[in-house]
């Protein structure tokens, strides 16, 4: 192992943070999303830990497949639906659920002729303008459904919130009444929370949750890490320090010079950069942990390469370097990088050691 650079998955955090989501669900059954290669995590690793889902959500035909050859047989929902005609023979080979959301997608089920009753759910746009149908179309477009035989009966309608990690946005509010009053009367399921509508709107949790972020101890909520919120980090980011130098006062660190030693005093060198995904907008004084003690980095982040403040933490060349994950927030990191926690586990590259942890 030449850098020693690791993101550790802690599987028991993805296991608890999962009970914690049904804790909060009430009943409801919980849709675990698993799209972006598990948030960074590692598709096939997370759909394993989180077995005890109802249904895992992804947003591509491929992380079907892939969850199909890893041998995970749960319910799978492509979050985006067949992107062509020919994508639902292999919906149907690989017993995939799909999500269907504009009028080209319907009328494709109208011209196919296998006759194996293929599961969909149905996307309303309640107010997100992303992808889903009118509300105003939602009946016409059941009743359509309803005359295939080669769709399953047990549908379930579906929503997007889009300001629910706002707990004071009254667009939430509408988009549930847009939602309500748009499959009135209609049979089927219904899902419209996402994981900050799970923590704020009681009137979203309908009869599946479809939870992402928490379920890796992201928080959902500005100003909060997911420990604020009842959960735990899933993912450790950590490298080595490869060098310590002692830096006269005055000196510049790094690239275009943006940092000044205050005096003299040791400088680390990590063995991370923006080539493992560490950020490079993360500016000096983003947080890092050397056992168990807060400093910061100083510099600019190189593509292999970090640089670090070691005064007053008496660290050796080989010590591990925490970069975010437990006891350091990777919220806090976001915040320094001007960025969402989400963008940080999700860029992380494959030149990083993916190690797991059962505890």
């Amino acid at each position: 192992m030449s850098r020693a650079t690791l993101a550790t998955i802690h599987l028991g955090a993805l296991r608890r943070n999962l009970v914690r989501v049904r804790e909060l669900a009430r009943g409801a059954r919980v849709m675990a999303v698993v799209k972006a290669d598990g948030y960074g995590h590692g598709l096939e690793r997370v759909a394993r830990a989180l077995g005890d889902a109802g249904a895992f959500g992804v947003a591509a035909l491929g992380d079907g497949l892939r969850l199909r050859a890893a041998g995970i047989n749960k319910r799978v929902v492509v979050l985006s639906g067949p992107d062509e005609p020919a994508d639902l023979a292999e919906f149907r080979r690989l017993h995939l659920e799909a999500v269907i959301h504009h009028e080209a997608q319907l009328r494709w089920l109208e011209g196919d002729r296998d006759p194996r009753p293929l599961r969909v759910w149905l996307k309303i746009d309640s107010g997100m303008h992303r992808l889903g149908f009118d509300p105003s179309s939602v009946a016409s477009v059941g009743a359509r459904l309803r005359a295939l035989s080669n769709v399953h009966a047990d549908r379930v309608w579906m929503t997007h919130l889009a300001a629910s990690d706002e707990f004071d946005n009254p667009m939430t509010v509408a988009q549930i009444a847009c939602f309500e009053s748009a499959t009135a009367g209609l049979g089927g399921a219904r899902a419209l929370a996402n994981s900050a509508g799970l923590l704020a709107w009681p009137g979203a949790r309908g009869d599946w949750v479809r939870v992402g972020g928490l379920l890796y101890g992201l928080s959902v909520i500005e100003g909060k890490c997911g420990g604020d919120l009842g959960f735990a980090a899933a993912m450790t980011l950590s490298a080595r320090l490869i060098s310590i130098k002692t830096v006269r006062a005055g000196e510049t660190i790094g690239y275009a010079a943006t940092w000044r030693c205050p005096e003299d005093m040791p400088v680390g060198v990590a063995s991370i950069g923006y080539g493992d995904g560490y950020p490079r907008s993360a500016a000096s004084g983003t947080p890092v942990l050397i056992n168990g003690r807060r400093t910061a980095i100083v510099g600019r982040v190189s593509m292999d390469l970090i640089t670090i403040d070691l005064r007053g933490i008496g660290a050796q060349v080989g010590d591990r370097v925490v970069l975010w994950g437990q006891g350091l927030p990777v919220e806090e990191i976001a915040r320094h990088a001007t960025t969402i926690s989400y963008d940080l586990t999700c860029g992380v590259t494959r030149r990083v050691l993916f190690v797991e942890d059962n505890e």
